[in-house]
């Protein structure tokens, strides 16, 4: 069922190396970003996501991204995902509604965000935002004033701001926050790009 979220920032966590990005993510929640993604796409994605279970406790916003299948979905759930969140809705994961967990659904138009609604979307992410912009988004809202939106793609702390202002529930950020630490596990530029955006974003914002 469609409702608020209780975070405004989805740091999407994707890199080489899993340790660094189990690092990562520790970090981002150390640093106050409370709702993280961990793509399916790291190597060894679901032994990070275990991990940083363990390491941040059970109530931690933990997600799975890129999550593509039905298979996907019960891999990252037995892992301890809290969230799921597939860039589309491919015919293997309509079969597999309704969902275990709750699911963050990719669609860029109103036909897609109607058949995620219909799949039970948690919410909409609104994927590739940046061939859209704020004022996409905007235009959206019109005929679904109720539906929780995330843009995903393109996002960094200047259009964050001005998504949340069109109606945004969330945001979905990945490189302009992540950087390369989840390759590198260079941890000190990311703390000290957190800092920016909570700095650039307001505190009640950014929870």
């Amino acid at each position: 069922m469609l409702t608020d979220l209780p975070y405004r920032t989805i740091a999407i966590v994707r890199g080489n190396d899993r340790l660094a990005a189990l690092r990562t993510v520790v970090a981002l929640a150390e640093e106050g970003i409370t709702a993280a993604e961990v793509s399916l796409t790291t190597p060894d994605a679901l032994w990070v996501i275990e991990q940083a279970r363990r390491e941040l406790g059970a109530d931690a916003a933990l997600g799975a991204g890129t999550v593509l299948t039905a298979a996907d979905a019960a891999r990252a759930a037995d892992a301890g995902a809290s969230f799921l969140v597939s860039p589309g809705l491919g015919t293997d994961l309509r079969r597999a509604a309704p969902f275990a967990l709750p699911i963050l659904i990719g669609a860029l138009t109103a036909s897609e965000v109607m058949d995620a609604i219909e799949h039970g979307a948690l919410a909409v992410k609104l994927f590739p935002a940046s061939l859209g912009g704020p004022g996409y988004l905007s235009a959206l809202r019109d005929p679904f004033p109720h539906v929780p939106f995330v843009p995903v793609g393109g996002v960094d702390a200047n259009m964050a701001r001005a998504y949340l202002a069109a109606g945004a529930t969330a945001v979905g950020v990945g490189s302009p926050l992540i950087g390369d630490a989840a390759t590198t596990g260079d941890l000190a530029p990311l703390r000290a790009r957190v800092a920016a955006w909570r700095t650039a974003l307001t505190e009640e914002t950014v929870a």
